[in-house]
This record gives C-alpha cells, sequence and structure tokens, in this order.
C-alpha cells in the first residue's frame, strides 16, 4: 500500500481471501484476513495515492471495498449481464480484473466473463446499504465482438490519461478513449448512433488463450502499451499507431503479467516458470526485432483462428463440466489437509511467518 513505509501489503489467491500482511520490525510478517469471496480472486486494485482504500473482484461476480483504517470489507455489486429492453440478467458475471482510474479515483472498472469492459462511479453506492444495484456509468466493447459469447475479458489498464486499455481471451488488445464509450446500457446503444463511435486501436501479434494475461502501458507518459503471450514473449507496443518495437522472451512457456515500476523504467513478468524477472533499459541503441518475428506472429494468428473454428461437441462439453465438478472437491480436500487453514472461519485470525 502507498504511502506504509513499504510495511503493508494486500494480497488475494484463489482461495478467495483478501489479506492485509504487515512488516514487522523484527522482520517476520502477520497477516490478517479481510475479506473473502466465493470465488478466485485475480485483482486487486489501490486506490492511487491512498494508504488505507482498495477493492476486489472475484469469479463469484462481486466487486468488494476495503477501507484499512477500520479493517472492513463491504459488498458493492454483484455484476450481472445484460439483457435486451435494459433488464438485467440473474447470471453474473465472472470478474477477472478491476482497474482505477488515476485522473479521477471516483471511477473504477471491472471486465471478466463476457465482452463488456464496465465503468462504475463508487459515489453512486452507499457503503452502509445492505444492497446495491449493478449501474455501470459506461460501458466499453469493439462493435464487432458485441454479443459474442464465446470471448471474455482477462485484464484491463488505465494510462495516466484516462484510457482504457482491454485484453480479450483469444482475440486482441484494444485501446479506448472515453468517447467511445457504449453507454450504461450497451445493447441498447446498437444502431446508427453505434455506428458514429470511433474505433478503437488495437494491438495485436500475441496470444492470450491459455491463461489469464495481464495487459499494461508503460513509459513516463504511458508511451508503450505492453503484454505477455502463450508464446513465451512480451510483446511492446507503441501506444499510437500500434507499432511492434520489441518482443523479449519472458519466460520458457508463457508469460502471463507485466508490470512496471510507477517510477522509473523497471519492468516485472512473471509466467509459468518460478521466477519473476526484473528488466531495465541497458543500451541506448534500439534492439531490432527477432528475425523470427513474422513466424511468431502467423503462429500466434494460426492459432486464434483455429480456436475460433473449434466446435464442441456434447461430449467435450460434458467432460469439461465433470472437470468442473472435480475440482472444487479437491480443493476442499487440499484445504483440509493444511492445519494452517484450519482457523480461518474466525475473520480475525493473524498467521506469523
Amino acid at each position: 500500500m502507498p504511502f506504509t513505509d513499504d510495511q503493508k501489503v494486500v494480497t488475494a489467491a484463489a482461495d478467495g481471501q483478501v489479506r492485509l500482511g504487515l512488516l514487522m520490525k523484527n522482520g517476520q510478517v502477520e497477516t490478517k484476513r479481510l475479506g473473502r469471496h466465493q470465488g478466485r480472486v485475480h485483482n486487486l486494485a489501490v486506490e492511487p495515492g491512498s494508504p488505507y482504500i482498495f477493492y476486489s473482484c472475484s469469479e463469484d461476480g462481486f466487486v468488494q471495498h476495503y477501507d484499512l483504517r477500520s479493517n472492513s470489507a463491504t459488498k458493492i455489486f454483484c455484476c450481472s449481464s445484460f439483457m435486451e429492453n435494459n433488464k438485467r440478467s440473474s447470471s453474473s458475471v465472472r470478474l477477472n480484473s478491476i482497474v482505477i482510474d488515476p485522473r479521477n479515483p471516483n471511477y473504477f472498472a471491472v471486465g471478466g466473463s463476457d465482452e463488456y469492459a464496465r465503468v462504475y462511479d463508487i459515489r453512486m453506492y452507499q457503503m452502509e446499504a445492505s444492497h446495491n444495484s449493478d449501474r455501470p456509468v459506461n460501458t466499453f466493447c469493439p462493435l464487432h465482438l458485441i454479443e459474442t459469447h464465446d470471448i471474455h475479458i482477462t485484464a484491463l489498464a488505465y494510462s495516466s490519461s484516462s484510457e482504457l486499455l482491454v485484453s480479450y481471451n483469444d482475440e486482441l488488445i484494444y485501446l479506448f478513449q472515453k468517447n467511445m464509450g457504449l453507454g450504461p446500457s450497451p445493447l441498447s446503444s446498437q444502431g446508427e448512433d453505434a455506428k458514429k463511435l470511433v474505433e478503437p486501436q488495437v494491438y495485436s501479434g500475441h496470444r492470450n488463450s491459455r491463461t489469464i494475461k495481464g495487459v499494461s502501458f508503460f513509459g513516463p507518459s504511458d508511451e508503450y502499451a505492453l503484454s505477455g503471450s502463450d508464446c513465451g514473449h512480451i510483446f511492446i507496443w507503441k501506444k499510437k499507431g500500434a507499432e511492434l518495437v520489441r518482443m523479449m522472451v519472458g519466460d520458457r512457456h508463457i508469460v502471463n503479467q507485466l508490470a512496471p515500476h510507477p517510477y522509473i523504467p523497471v519492468l516485472a513478468t512473471c509466467g509459468i516458470e518460478k521466477t519473476i524477472k526484473l528488466w531495465t533499459p541497458s543500451s541506448n541503441i534500439a534492439t531490432s526485432l527477432p528475425r523470427d518475428v513474422q513466424k511468431i506472429m502467423e503462429a500466434n494468428k494460426r492459432g486464434r483462428e483455429d480456436h475460433s473454428r473449434t466446435t464442441l461437441t456434447p461430449d467435450v462439453i460434458m467432460h469439461v463440466l465433470r472437470m468442473h465438478r472435480r475440482q472444487p472437491r479437491a480443493y476442499v480436500e487440499r484445504r483440509h489437509n493444511r492445519d494452517d487453514i484450519e482457523s480461518d472461519e474466525d475473520d480475525g485470525e493473524r498467521r506469523m511467518f
């Protein structure tokens, strides 16, 4: 958390827990559970400049708000699917990403298991309310992906000028300006009004299929867009014009997440390997792209196209459903076999490492 002398760290994971870690003077770390979701938590969003406020989102569809001054967690709303005639579906959207607009921290965006990036205004919600409805103030989606049911959003990123970068599973990356939104009810915004919208900038060449990929900006003025890829490379494009300027091997298998330092030109990445890599410029001479860059990009493109043509037979669908049913049972069994989880029923329990 910012302005805490690097002594407070908030974390979340596949067990749904959101925890606060306190670094003690003796070097030990004490952790305390702040909240819990009923699904995996892929992402946290810290309010810029605040040592107290942050948010979480989860595959259970809920967005939660945290204030470290009270160690409280508040469920704000459950993100639901869009339907015709401005109705709300009873099915929730499994959320993968949440980001806060650095220019106006009242706004935050979420993305998950459908095609829409939703923007919300925290001022529209009451923290003490027992139930808040899902009320986005704007939505973003490329027009050709509207009502496409086989893609989803894995990651979002806000630039310092409130541009929204959206990465889709087995699709491409899109950069939206504030005036490219479809409004709070995107299905009612189609037609002539939607056709007048400017198309977003597109970044391509990578592949985002096998895992939850991150996306990010880089540079003192967010001049570059970054993404990992299934091919194990880090892709760096110029934000303006989407020219690919660097492609680096970041993992022997897959590059998942990228995190730039907020002030200096340092980049952290991770993937399938059990290492976190730090990158920093070491030369004033620009490095050329790999000789096989076109071959790698074509292979990624073919992978996307082949996946889009894949037809799921009833046998395959039943097999996937059986696997999903087995995973929660196996996960519960693993949890009960871990002694340090036994006390988790107490919301105030603490751990020492």
